[in-house]
């Protein structure tokens, strides 16, 4: 790709990234998760709160100035549990896509480009993958692995693994038959060449979209996970666990699963219409 290609390709990039974020609802979405980015890998920046400190004196207490989502059991404050809890679950959830999406996206490429009996295999391999509940595959894994933060994201992107696969592998597809394409193999371009400098840059894109999707389901999973005990050891905090923990105090302070709930809700949610404006106004 000349120079002068790439610089317009940045400006064409840069364009619909402003377009993008003239929406409203988009806007909001990316401000929230902006904060949600902020709160799993630089927390400190959000609180100063520790998030273990305890207080015998505020047990159970409702939001309140000072402490806006309430205390837990042992006087804990929720919301620097929140906080703090965004880096196990959100980074779960990233190392999860990255794995799923770097070994999807081979396979993708590999059935896409190779055909035949290549194809055949690979697919039918998803497919087995697929007829497999992904909950019950990550409960093996994780139970073969042992509990941890790291395994919880290894077993969750194994899971998300088919969905990368197919929509690479259908994108290669639709791209191989193009005719620019046609034209780079008729003028003789080796085929590694056409791979990397016309079929993978064309195919990046329902790839992209498919990721931020598939990172609001991997939050879900990881937080399920959690919420079921096979994650970080206590007193670590996630999403996931704190909602568990609140379920014994559903009926006397709801907040504690209310609150960590809402959060989760709120950034898939927002990871999901973003994903669906990129899809609408670029695809």
């Amino acid at each position: 790709m000349s120079a002068s290609s790439r610089v317009a390709a940045q400006t064409e990039a840069k364009h619909r990234v402003w377009s993008l974020l003239r929406k409203p609802g988009v806007l909001v979405a990316a401000i929230f998760l902006l904060g949600v980015l902020v709160a799993a890998f630089w927390p400190t920046l959000l609180t100063s709160t520790d998030p273990a400190a305890t207080n015998s004196g505020a047990l159970l207490e409702s939001p309140r100035p000072g402490a806006i989502f309430g205390t837990d059991e042992l006087g804990r404050d929720l919301y620097a549990r929140v906080i703090h809890g965004a880096g196990l679950t959100v980074q779960a959830a990233v190392g999860a896509i990255v794995i799923a999406a770097m070994i999807g996206l081979v396979i993708g490429v590999v059935a896409g480009a190779y055909g035949g009996l290549v194809d055949t295999v690979l697919m039918r391999i998803v497919d087995v993958k697929l007829a497999i509940p992904g909950l019950l595959l990550a409960l093996i894994i994780i139970s073969a692995l042992g509990f941890s933060a790291t395994n919880v994201a290894i077993a969750v992107g194994i899971g998300f693994i088919p969905s990368f696969a197919r929509t690479t592998r259908a994108r290669v597809l639709s791209v191989r038959a193009t005719d620019f394409v046609e034209a780079a193999a008729v003028n003789g371009m080796r085929p590694s060449a056409i791979l990397f400098h016309h079929i993978l840059p064309n195919a990046s894109g329902p790839v992209a979209v498919l990721a931020i999707l598939d990172f609001g389901g991997a939050i879900i999973a990881v937080a399920t996970l959690n919420f079921l005990g096979f994650g970080a050891a206590a007193p670590l905090a996630d999403w996931g666990s704190l909602i568990s923990d609140g379920r014994s105090f559903l009926t006397t302070a709801p907040w504690l699963s209310l609150v960590p709930g809402l959060v989760v809700a709120c950034t898939v949610f927002a990871l999901n219409h973003i994903a669906k404006t990129i899809e609408e106004t670029t695809l």
